[in-house]
């Protein structure tokens, strides 16, 4: 319970007063608590980033797969981002093909009409940024990168809250239950996308080399309903919180991103800001020394992403947004054999969106306070009001 964990260094990030902004108390604990074991979760914590890249490149020692420590996965859990080399590679390999191969030129003006028509649709009056910017932006410009047509908001809306909220699940297991259901929800989705494939997208040039591959079905479908997820759920929530760190807190203007000299830096550097992702866990294969501490085989351990990427050990004024950051090795897309596979893409969307807004709507302003949900893995907002001009 929130009223008796001020003492606790996790569950006090949940504080409604801490929510809106961790990153001081992510401060505390790099400074004060680098390192340390956390009973409730019974997992080693890191929040330095030299720490945590070293765990994210070193899958042989630290592992996604927590089946190499005598865990049982679910079926449905085994996908590309929970498999280890060689499998990872098996899996990876086809997904990589596949994402280079639609032409991005050529989908970056079919995004930008979609983008510009739910824009169009939101003027003269107020909105939710949630629900009625992020989301619908993140899921037409997910469904037209995979060659799909666009699923039901207000229902994938809801999945995305139930998956985003089950990742705290350790936390609190009253959440489990729901995840599940909403991964089987979202499941026949995908089957039905995999039985009838698109001609044209990322889902296609995935299905058509799904035979050679040597994947087996479940696992492929259980890595394209991630890619559905990472692509709208993450990509709306990025959005979202962006949106916040320009419009409500003013750490950067719009016409500043716009003008910026290298726009893919000043992406990156908006993504290392506001990153949805706070944490990642691993489980340690062998006895290991990470950080000055030693950490046994079998046991686990939670990267703190958050506080890596606002680590002044290695991102000067971290708490500044410098748009001409370089060098910027965030991990907000991950970092090794597991980094974000729609990296590019989701850099597309980001400044397509802010472009966007920049040139029709640079007067943008927020309307109150965000809010946020009760969320500590998968950063959220749960409702912010704004309005074009």
């Amino acid at each position: 319970m929130l009223e008796n964990a001020s003492n606790d260094p996790i569950l006090s990030l949940a504080h409604p007063e801490t929510l809106p902004d961790p990153y001081p108390a992510y401060a505390r604990l790099r400074a004060e608590r680098p390192v340390f074991f956390y009973e409730r979760l019974g997992s080693w914590m890191f929040t330095r980033h030299a720490d945590c890249v070293a765990v994210l490149r070193d899958s042989t020692r630290f592992a996604a797969d927590w089946r190499r420590v005598g865990e049982r996965v679910p079926p449905r859990a085994i996908n590309m981002l929970t498999l280890d080399p060689p499998e990872h590679t098996t899996v990876r390999r086809p997904f990589m093909e596949a994402l280079r191969e639609p032409d991005g030129a050529a989908m970056e003006p079919l995004i930008t009409a979609r983008c510009a028509e739910i824009l169009a649709g939101l003027e003269g009056r107020s909105f939710d940024v949630v629900t009625e910017l992020a989301e619908p932006l993140a899921l037409a410009a997910t469904a037209i990168y995979l060659g799909v047509p666009e699923p039901d908001g207000a229902w994938l809306s809801g999945i995305g809250r139930a998956i985003g909220a089950g990742m705290d699940a350790g936390l609190w297991p009253e959440r489990a239950a729901p995840v599940q259901a909403a991964h089987e929800e979202l499941a026949v989705l995908v089957e039905g996308w995999l039985a009838d494939p698109p001609e044209t997208g990322v889902l296609a040039s995935v299905a058509s080399r799904a035979g050679s591959s040597g994947i087996a079905p479940d696992v492929l479908a259980n890595t394209v309903r991630g890619l559905l997820f990472s692509g709208y759920s993450s990509g709306s929530k990025m959005l979202a919180l962006i949106a916040a760190a320009v419009l409500h807190e003013r750490a950067v203007g719009l016409k500043d991103v716009q003008a910026a000299a290298d726009p893919v830096r000043a992406i990156e550097e908006l993504v290392r800001y506001a990153s949805p992702i706070q944490a990642v866990a691993r489980a340690c294969v062998t006895d290991v020394e990470i950080g000055g501490t030693q950490v046994k085989a079998g046991q686990a351990v939670t990267l703190l992403l958050g506080a890596a990427n606002r680590d002044p050990g290695r991102f000067p004024e971290p708490n500044l947004v410098r748009l001409d950051r370089h060098p910027n090795p965030h991990l907000g897309f991950g970092r090794g054999p597991k980094s974000c596979l729609g990296q590019p893409f989701s850099a597309v969307f980001l400044r397509v969106v802010l472009d966007l807004l920049a040139t029709r709507y640079p007067e943008t302003r927020a309307v109150g306070e965000p809010t946020f949900q009760k969320n500590l893995t998968l950063r959220s907002l749960d409702h912010f009001e704004a309005t074009l001009a």
